[in-house]
């Protein structure tokens, strides 16, 4: 589908206000704008986007005054994996608007914008990191836990210093190569885009580091510059086995002399188990999620039928020729069970008692949560009056917790 597909040229707003695709003219004022209400480095973010041939200015769009820019939005391409299911995804950044603006529903018609090129895209879901509670006056809805970023108490000890050197475009393969690795043991997972690997080499906000032995890349880490407190901030890293990962963290600690390390915590990885002793694993202070929207639960229940067959079959009762039921209330969906499959997805009207037909309700603002995040329908039912089951056996089959790694173009920290 073409990107900007069912996308208006321009979209009249009130006070005179339009808002449309930003144009290369427009980029000096978007740099000032970013610029004033977040920090350069998101300038600088803007323009590898707009100017890489995956994304251009067709990710951006822009609210005008006249010729003034007051408002802007960018929407990235994503990839969410689960159970072998890839689900295009779209992602909302970059957005900024002008302080005499605000007020007036600026980012409310953005994100409207964002959302249409997003369904043009042909995305199924959105995930994204925003301030808290606002983005859910946009139906999104938290769901995937954010990782904890542990301290490092004690550096692991050892002879030399390993080689650690910025990340080279040539070490891009090697880097996605070491990052899949490390992704293929979590049931869900979101993977930096082509795009989003090149943009990484130039972004300022943090570096992306490769270890090497004998000419291969044996482990790769992005971190932050180091704050005002001098602490710094080691993610996304990866190792090809624990003795380059204690290499990696080694080499960390060394590029950052007296610096604080604090450290993604990536459970059950190759650098999780590598530097289990050397970190603080306190209890995690606050909640820390990232937003999910769902534009079309029929559509997205689709893509997730084979996933849902699979976990069906390994359940082991034969439930050929019912239906699986989910209703959130306001609306409900039957998944007939075929002998080899499950049929296309129902959409049905409200359906308030779910439990007598031996299916399951949940407030459509917790489905992101059971789809995707690390409760389940099990967890799920303990802590939300709204989400219930008719028949726990096989909804627990159905929706089990889900352990999540999502790389994204922000580091949520």
């Amino acid at each position: 589908m073409s990107p900007t597909a069912a996308i208006p040229e321009t979209v009249p707003l009130a006070d005179g206000l339009v808002l449309r695709q930003a144009r290369p003219a427009d980029l000096d004022q978007i740099s000032a704008l970013l610029t004033e209400r977040g920090d350069s480095a998101d300038a600088l973010d803007h323009r590898l986007v707009v100017s890489d041939p995956d994304a251009g200015w067709s990710a951006c769009a822009v609210v005008v005054d006249g010729d003034r820019v007051v408002s802007t939005a960018t929407l990235l391409d994503e990839e969410v994996r689960i159970g072998g299911i890839r689900l295009p995804a779209g992602q909302v950044e970059l957005v900024a608007t002008d302080r005499e603006y605000e007020g007036r529903g600026l980012v409310r018609a953005l994100v409207r914008w964002a959302h249409g090129r997003s369904a043009a895209r042909g995305h199924v879901v959105q995930v994204m990191i925003g301030i808290p509670y606002f983005y859910r006056l946009f139906g999104y809805e938290y769901a995937i836990d954010i990782p904890s970023a542990l301290t490092l108490r004690t550096p692991p000890a050892g002879e030399g210093t390993p080689a650690l050197r910025a990340a080279r475009p040539t070490d891009i393969p090697a880097m996605a190569a070491l990052q899949d690795m490390a992704q293929d043991r979590f049931d869900l997972a979101m993977p930096h885009s082509a795009a989003c690997w090149r943009w990484l080499l130039d972004h300022q906000a943090s570096t992306s580091w490769v270890l090497e032995h004998s000419g291969t890349v044996i482990a790769t880490g992005r971190t932050t510059p180091p704050d005002d407190d001098g602490e710094v901030l080691l993610a996304e890293a990866a190792a090809a086995d624990e003795i380059a990962a204690l290499d990696l963290l080694r080499a960390v600690v060394a590029r950052f002399p007296g610096s604080e390390l604090r450290v993604v915590h990536r459970a059950g990885s190759v650098t999780a188990t590598a530097w289990q002793e050397f970190l603080d694993h306190e209890p995690r202070k606050r909640a820390e999620q990232y937003y999910v929207r769902i534009p079309d639960v029929a559509e997205l229940l689709d893509r997730l039928r084979p996933l849902l067959w699979q976990r069906l079959t390994a359940e082991g009762t034969d439930r050929t020729g019912e239906d699986i039921v989910i209703s959130t209330f306001g609306a409900h969906y039957r998944i007939p069970v075929g002998v080899d499959g499950l049929g296309e997805v129902v959409t049905g009207g409200p359906m308030q008692r779910p439990g007598s037909v031996k299916g399951i309700g949940v407030a459509p603002d917790h489905l992101p949560a059971l789809l995707f995040g690390p409760y389940g329908i099990e967890g799920l039912t303990r802590i939300r009056p709204d989400v219930y089951t008719g028949e726990e056996e096989l909804f627990q089959a159905l929706f089990p917790p889900l352990t999540a790694d999502l790389l994204s173009y922000y580091l949520p920290y």
